[in-house]
């Protein structure tokens, strides 16, 4: 059995059922990798087709969104504007407000001494006139002659 071509002839055979296998596993591992490269194109294609639309519309929206940033800004910007206008106008009315409560005070305790002095006897006015009269100080006897004695007698 050392005949070289019976070993050749095996060695071929031995080759080419081995080269069958692989080709029996690669043919429908071909048709998968077919199949994938469609699908791999169809989703190129179809991202060729959308994504520059998409992309566009989320730069717009960015520029949207950097526009209603900036109109926020400024609308809290004059709401803050308003809000210490605000404030100085309440602080002012609080200032009136003290200036009216301590005037209201004086007018109501005015109101409180002239109607005591409303209801006392006329007794004291006669020491009232003289106490007034003393602290008057007396006009030249010129000027009380051409504007009438301010004294009683």
């Amino acid at each position: 059995m050392i005949d070289p071509l019976f070993w050749l002839g095996l060695s071929i055979l031995l080759v080419a059922v081995s080269l069958t296998a692989v080709l029996i596993v690669a043919v429908p591992a071909v048709k998968e990798l077919a199949r994938a490269a469609r699908s791999a194109e169809k989703l190129f294609d179809t991202l060729s087709r959308e994504l520059p639309p998409t992309l566009e519309s989320i730069r717009l929206t960015g520029i949207e969104i950097s526009d209603l940033t900036d109109d926020v800004s400024q609308g809290v910007q004059r709401a803050s504007k308003v809000a210490k206008q605000l404030d100085r106008g309440i602080e002012t009315a609080r200032e009136q407000a003290k200036g009216v409560q301590g005037t209201t005070r004086s007018v109501f305790t005015g109101l409180k001494v002239a109607w005591k002095r409303f209801k006392q006897p006329n007794s004291s006015s006669k020491a009232d006139d003289a106490i007034a009269n003393t602290d008057r100080p007396s006009l030249p006897s010129s000027d009380n002659q051409r504007y009438g004695s301010t004294r009683r007698k």
